[in-house]
């Protein structure tokens, strides 16, 4: 075979490689399952409930949050000067001891203020989520898609690999609508494989460390 021949050869072979590649990359995609059930309809509107039926409780959750933060910012300061200054080990041990006892009284304080916000949004992903394996299924099958990755697992993210909101549109058509308002004793997680509630806002901790 001449050296014109190879390169015509290798011309028509290029084409069905590309495509042959082009199809395996598109059997490999990652997706967030709770995104994706969060960023569903239903679950938008439940939210834009919940934030109207616990309005003051949203607004006090934010006012304690400010007020804790204003309070452990000028602890850590000191903290992280005196650890600059070379200070005795003693006493950087009491004052990282002293926030550390009052970020652990903040998140309880905060914990008490948002159950209930967060009881009614995990009220409404378990909801949605006795849908998601299918819709799972569902968006992999129409994509072509046969090995699904968590976005944490995968180290470049084209968007046109993210099947989660793939999923979210699966989700909508099959659960329109849920309720936003849990029944009594309800407790979160109860269903089964229930994900758990959404978290809630936390004050920003600044974790103190030893020299």
């Amino acid at each position: 075979m001449t050296f014109k021949h190879m390169l015509l050869a290798a011309a028509a072979i290029a084409p069905a490689m590309f495509v042959a590649n082009a199809a395996q990359a598109q059997a490999v995609a990652v997706a967030d399952p709770q995104a994706a059930m969060e960023n569903t309809k239903a679950f938008q509107a439940a939210a834009a409930t919940i934030r109207t039926t616990y309005a003051s409780a949203i607004t006090q959750l934010q006012t304690r949050q400010a007020a804790i933060q204003a309070e452990l910012a000028p602890l850590v300061t000191k903290f992280q000067a005196d650890q600059r200054a070379n200070v005795a080990q003693a006493t950087l041990q009491s004052e990282a001891t002293t926030i550390q006892t009052r970020e652990n009284a903040a998140r309880q304080e905060l914990g008490g203020i948002s159950a209930p916000i967060q009881r009614a949004q995990a009220y409404a992903l378990e909801q949605i989520q006795p849908k998601l394996a299918d819709a799972v299924t569902a968006a992999m099958k129409a994509r072509g898609v046969t090995l699904l990755l968590k976005p944490d697992g995968a180290y470049v993210i084209q968007p046109a690999s993210d099947l989660t909101p793939a999923i979210t549109t699966q989700l909508d058509a099959v659960v329109p609508s849920v309720n936003a308002t849990p029944p009594g004793g309800y407790v979160p997680g109860q269903a089964a494989g229930a994900p758990g509630a959404a978290p809630a806002a936390a004050p920003t901790r600044r974790q103190p460390s030893g020299r």
